[in-house]
């Protein structure tokens, strides 16, 4: 497996063989920066952290040049925050038990660039190399560029990929904006309810954007209860943490679909629910 820039890391945290350790894969994140795996893929981590059989890979495409940086970090260059960055998101994986991590070091402006290739061609070979049953990337609402820019790339290589080397499930998880508008029997359930102690060690890792700036640990917890409270207004809680995600899998089961249309149908019936409830009360 060749990636595109010599500076990209695949790193073992248990030391396994490369080859042995990427094809024990099963459940694969594909997240812009340094810790969006930890806040959007945890769903994947958990269910593989303590199985013989399952394994979490995790791959960040950005280089995290463009963090936010205050306090302790302000005056940390962007090379010093990169490598910062990458230490923080490879004791992730070590205090998360992956199976394999993989930090790609692009730029977000080659990421956000329609006409670069190297991320998506560098997703293929990852990919081709793990066969992963489950991939869970940004969903394509999401509000973050760089965000959106790795979702594409992630659907157009799993789109070249042989039809029977395709994940069976294709996950878009929150993150820079959350999937409350999802139809609620359209949404996937997520729950990761009675491991708050592994959420908060793995979250915490991520000083440099704690400590500079951004309480990202205090947000996705109180996401992940929030979401667990309001998504039933009729029932008592039957989770107290849970994640929403939205089912990518038929943008790859079918390459001709329109990624924007397919995205938009979904914002549509959200605003004839609305708009039915208003004139319904209105009369």
């Amino acid at each position: 497996m060749r990636l595109h820039l010599p500076t990209a890391e695949v790193f073992i945290p248990d030391q396994a063989p490369i080859p042995e350790a990427l094809e024990r894969i099963t459940h694969l994140g594909i997240g812009a920066h340094q810790d969006d795996l930890e806040f959007m893929a945890f769903h994947g981590i958990l269910k593989c952290f303590a199985s013989n059989d399952l394994w979490f890979g995790g791959v960040t495409c950005s280089d995290g040049a463009g963090s936010s940086r205050v306090g302790p970090y302000a005056a940390c260059s962007d090379a010093e925050m990169i490598s910062i960055r990458r230490q923080e998101q490879n004791t992730a994986a070590i205090i998360g038990n992956y199976g394999a991590m993989f930090q790609l070091d692009h730029p977000s402006r080659s990421i956000k660039s329609s006409a670069d290739t190297s991320l998506k061609e560098d997703l293929f070979a990852i990919l081709t190399a793990t066969q992963p049953e489950v991939v869970y990337t940004h969903n394509p609402a999401d509000k973050h560029d760089t965000h959106i820019g790795v979702t594409i790339a992630a659907i157009r290589a799993m789109r070249e990929l042989p039809q029977d080397q395709r994940p069976s499930q294709f996950i878009g998880c929150e993150v820079w904006r959350n999937l409350d508008w999802l139809p609620d029997d359209e949404k996937i359930i997520m729950d990761v309810s009675g491991r708050d102690n592994l959420a908060a060690a793995i979250n915490g890792v991520f000083d440099s954007q704690i400590a500079g700036g951004k309480r990202y640990d205090l947000a996705i917890a109180g996401r992940r209860a929030a979401n667990a409270t309001f998504f039933d207004s009729h029932s008592t809680d039957a989770a107290t943490q849970v994640i929403f995600g939205i089912d990518l899998t038929p943008l790859i089961a079918d390459p001709t679909t329109d990624i924007a249309d397919f995205i938009c149908s979904f914002i549509e019936r959200f605003e004839n629910d609305v708009r039915k409830k208003i004139t319904q009360q209105i009369g």
